[in-house]
């Protein structure tokens, strides 16, 4: 990082009964990792201040009204509401769901004015969190709703990156889902990404098979024979670096991963089971192909540990350093 810019990085808190508020204070505890940066949290600062003092994370924690009072070396609180928050750790409930839904509100609205350099979201409750202003499946659909481009869920750590063809649907519907059109369109945001805020000039991209063995010449399926090889076979003619389509289960029990910069799975288990086994405290939720940067940790609200004071922040710190790469990556310093 350049020693005349710290990037504003924006954090929601995710649902407050879960480990979200316990990440973020033990990541931004750290601060020789907040060293480059000025953490700002959308919450109530009320919430913010009893869990640090519940953990005892120690954190230097500043109210703020404006953002632009905010400085590094403080954990600093844009507060969304006075409120008095009943804590109920481990258990889902609707004021839990309100609390997330307002403070990744107010996170996207600086983001949206720009003041705000990355958003780095704690995990909500995709069924609390619902209302008449919040109809998604959760951050990936709520920001391609309101930030320009088409979003990409992209799983990334220093080792192995994994994008999805088919996100969060069910897996009778994903046949029916892939078609050339999607394969070209999130293919081309994958390169993009990887060029752009990787650093990756010729990125090498695979892509998995849609049905096992590949389809063993349509004894098992005809789905890659008919609909993934001849889009790949035209995609790779333009000048994308793409081969596959692989069986996924010896792509990754013979490391064949390894040689590419990128894999292109066609359904979510298919792509996250063996991401979260390989890198799983290390790895990256990235919002891709969006004109904003978003990361989250690579797991969720984790009830069953929420509030024991065990919960591990190194996928939360990850997502951070994730961030300001992909900013500096970006050109914005």
């Amino acid at each position: 990082m350049s020693k005349n810019f710290y990037p504003f990085i924006g954090f929601s808190t995710g649902d407050p009964n879960g480990i979200g508020i316990e990440i973020i204070l033990k990541s931004l505890s750290d601060f020789k990792l907040c060293d480059s940066f000025k953490p700002v949290v959308f919450s109530n600062y009320k919430l913010i201040e009893s869990q640090n003092k519940l953990f005892n994370t120690n954190c230097r924690i500043t109210q703020i009204k404006n953002i632009e009072e905010a400085n590094i070396g403080n954990l600093n609180v844009l507060n969304i509401n006075d409120k008095d928050f009943q804590q109920n750790f481990g258990k889902s409930n609707q004021l839990g769901g309100d609390f997330s839904r307002d403070s990744l509100f107010t996170a996207a609205h600086y983001l949206n004015k720009k003041k705000i350099d990355a958003l780095v979201t704690a995990p909500i409750n995709k069924n609390n969190i619902q209302s008449d202003e919040f109809k998604f499946k959760g951050h990936t659909d709520f920001l391609n709703s309101n930030f320009d481009g088409d979003s990409l869920m992209f799983m990334v750590s220093d080792d192995l990156k994994v994008a999805l063809l088919t996100e969060h649907i069910p897996i009778n519907n994903v046949i029916e889902q892939i078609n050339p059109s999607l394969i070209n369109k999130r293919i081309k945001i994958v390169e993009n990404s990887l060029k752009k805020d990787f650093n990756i000039p010729n990125p090498k991209i695979a892509i998995l098979s849609i049905n096992p063995h590949v389809g063993d010449n349509g004894v098992i399926g005809k789905e890659d024979d008919n609909i993934l090889i001849p889009s790949i076979n035209k995609i790779s003619k333009s000048g994308i670096n793409l081969s596959g389509p692989f069986a996924s289960d010896s792509f990754f029990g013979s490391d064949l991963y390894k040689k590419y910069d990128a894999i292109i799975a066609c359904y979510h288990d298919q792509g996250l089971i063996p991401f979260k086994t390989l890198t799983f405290g290390k790895g990256v939720n990235y919002t891709a192909g969006l004109n904003i940067i978003r990361t989250s940790p690579d797991h969720g609200t984790a009830y069953n540990i929420s509030g024991k004071n065990i919960a591990n922040e190194s996928s939360f710190k990850a997502a951070i350093t994730t961030a300001l790469n992909i900013i500096e990556n970006r050109g914005k310093i």
